[in-house]
């Protein structure tokens, strides 16, 4: 995203809201239920993504891009599904040119990414794995922070937005192993538990013995940089040090993004006997389908030889 641009327009995820609402009842009136509820959807996702941007979306074409990147390369969606989205999008920003709040349009000429058929967001290999903690040794702060963030994706299935709302005081050690109380997407409170593994446990661990005392309240992942040293890590932060490791690593590839570290979770614990139903559940997908997506490409992941 291009940060040295002004933003054409800059709103709070309330504000974002109301104009939302606004173009649904104004600009959407005398539209058919069906042709509502698909702008509605749409633009739900498109208010996630822009609360966890922090500002950082102005309305600029370079905005419009790297949402759209998002729902190609993390999100996976078809390019069918990319274009719906950015459809409407696209429509919102148009209502905000008539109410006098856009000068232009940012998302016109903006279209989805067309993608060979069959293309789907894919899972690191066994060896991928072990190049990726390869490329991230040492024993510095950010070294073992990096690691520790991998670790708890690739190993315990967390997400970036779950992984920058944690705190020190979420993690809670118990008889069964170590825990981690997490704020998912669309949650308000930190109303889930996640078990971690022994591999995310000892990573996260080894980070948190080389930070100096912490207060539970303290995020779990910082900022190690000399500017912001001790500042809680955002999305865009966690996502732009995986993808340096990638790239470091050369798995940097269509399919491959930040969230496949995620989604090789499932693979893990689907090739090592675990139920579709138990992996649901540490997954915390909301439906059978969402897991049953790794479960069609269950042999691949594992493979030692990356083939």
């Amino acid at each position: 995203m291009a940060a040295s641009s002004d933003p054409q327009l800059e709103l709070s995820p309330a504000l974002l809201k109301q104009r939302i609402e606004a173009f649904v009842t104004v600009f959407l009136e005398g539209k058919s239920p069906e042709t509502i509820g698909t702008y509605r959807r749409s633009l739900n996702e498109f208010e996630r993504w822009f609360a966890e941007q922090e500002a950082a979306f102005g309305f600029r074409k370079d905005d419009v891009l790297a949402y759209r990147n998002y729902l190609t390369d993390e999100r996976g969606l078809s390019p069918a599904s990319v274009s719906t989205y950015l459809t409407a999008l696209r429509r919102l920003c148009a209502y905000l040119v008539s109410t006098g709040e856009l000068a232009e349009n940012p998302a016109i000429g903006v279209k989805g990414n067309a993608r060979p058929a069959g293309h789907s967001r894919e899972a690191l290999t066994e060896a991928e794995i072990e190049r990726l903690f390869e490329v991230v040794e040492g024993d510095a702060l950010i070294a073992l922070r990096d690691r520790a963030l991998m670790a708890l994706m690739i190993y315990a299935g967390l997400s970036e937005i779950e992984l920058v709302r944690a705190d020190c005081g979420d993690l809670d050690p118990m008889l069964l192993g170590l825990f981690l109380n997490v704020q998912g997407k669309g949650h308000t409170a930190k109303d889930q538990q996640v078990l971690l593994d022994a591999a995310a446990a000892e990573a996260i661990q080894a980070y948190l013995s080389a930070r100096p005392p912490r207060k539970p309240e303290e995020p779990l992942f910082v900022s190690h940089g000399h500017r912001s040293e001790g500042a809680r890590l955002n999305t865009r932060s966690v996502r732009g040090r995986i993808n340096l490791h990638l790239k470091a690593a050369d798995l940097k590839r269509p399919g491959i993004s930040p969230h496949s570290l995620t989604h090789t979770a499932a693979l893990i614990w689907l090739n090592g006997g675990m139920t579709i139903e138990q992996v649901r559940e540490r997954m915390r997908h909301g439906s059978l389908e969402t897991t049953m997506i790794s479960l069609r490409k269950k042999q691949k992941p594992m493979a030692r030889d990356g083939a």
